[in-house]
């Protein structure tokens, strides 16, 4: 039995037309049937660049309008840099004008969420499932359906074309 074989039976997932591991990357997050990452500071050192670092694991924010992710527009799906786990997709993303990509909503059991008092007044703030790696935060004041924008940091995702 291969690896993908063994993955979809295992989540039951046989039914589903499986084309290459993007669709059943996305899947796995929203079924949160997913492997915790941990890794020591260290190994988050050589594994990300030292501004991504700042972002994912140190909870820093990217400068405004910095993020080439903020003009992407083809189809895909957002994947966070420091463990590849799909968290949003193309069509939860919209241009909030805060100049971060922003999205109304996520894959389903792909991101956690925090309270952060770092700017006095709660924030909430979210992170990857899977590795624990910050992403941004979410606030009240996005479109419909759901009036959320959960902004993120470019540098703290990366782009999977469809």
């Amino acid at each position: 039995m291969n690896r993908r074989r063994f993955i979809t039976q295992t989540l039951g997932l046989l039914t589903l037309p499986v084309v290459g591991s993007k669709v059943l990357a996305s899947k796995i997050a929203e079924t949160g049937s997913f492997k915790k990452i941990t890794r020591t500071r260290e190994e988050w050192r050589k594994i990300l660049t030292p501004k991504q670092y700042y972002i994912l694991r140190d909870e820093g924010t990217e400068a405004p309008n910095s993020s080439i992710l903020n003009k992407e527009k083809r189809k895909g799906e957002y994947a966070c840099a420091g463990c590849d786990l799909p968290l949003f997709k193309s069509d939860m993303k919209y241009d909030s004008g805060t100049g971060w990509p922003s999205f109304f909503t996520t894959i389903p059991g792909a991101l956690e969420t925090k309270t952060d008092y770092k700017m006095i007044l709660p924030r909430t703030e979210y992170h990857c499932a899977r590795c624990g790696g910050h992403q941004g935060h979410v606030f009240k004041d996005g479109p419909k359906p759901t009036g959320k924008r959960w902004c993120n940091n470019g540098l703290a995702l990366k782009f999977i074309k469809a």
